[in-house]
């Protein structure tokens, strides 16, 4: 993917992550948030990634367990929202290019057959978990 496509498309799921986060914690609170979950909403079965929001929610007050509780997925979407913004900027200012290069090596690491099904393995254990927990 070229630099400028990836370092745009990453703002942008960026932005977009925030102004969700800032619409839940604002408007909605951390006790009764709406999904946006096709699958919840249609099957009323968790998908892997439900409870991700709240858990970023419970980072951000500082309330670490029960986010862990909530999704562990929360908190690399927490790193992610805080560092790639940051990353980008910095690489755009110093005209580099190290996350272009770090996005090219995690996604090599990510094609080697026992690390992907490492990570299908964890993900799959986060939907059972979510499932268990009723989210």
């Amino acid at each position: 993917m070229a630099r400028s496509r990836l370092y745009s498309l990453i703002a942008v799921a960026c932005l977009a992550g925030y102004v969700w986060l800032i619409y839940l914690h604002t408007y909605v609170g951390t006790s009764k948030q709406p999904t946006i979950c096709m699958i919840k909403n249609i099957t009323s079965v968790p998908c892997p990634s439900c409870g991700t929001s709240r858990s970023v929610i419970l980072i951000m007050e500082g309330d670490y367990i029960d986010a862990l509780k909530m999704n562990p997925l929360g908190f690399i979407i927490s790193c992610i929202l805080l560092v790639c913004p940051l990353w980008i900027l910095a690489d755009l200012m110093m005209r580099g290019n190290s996350f272009l290069q770090f996005y090219h090596a995690v996604e090599s690491f990510l094609r080697i057959r026992w690390v992907a099904v490492m990570m299908i393995t964890l993900v799959v254990t986060n939907w059972i978990w979510n499932i268990m927990k009723g989210i």
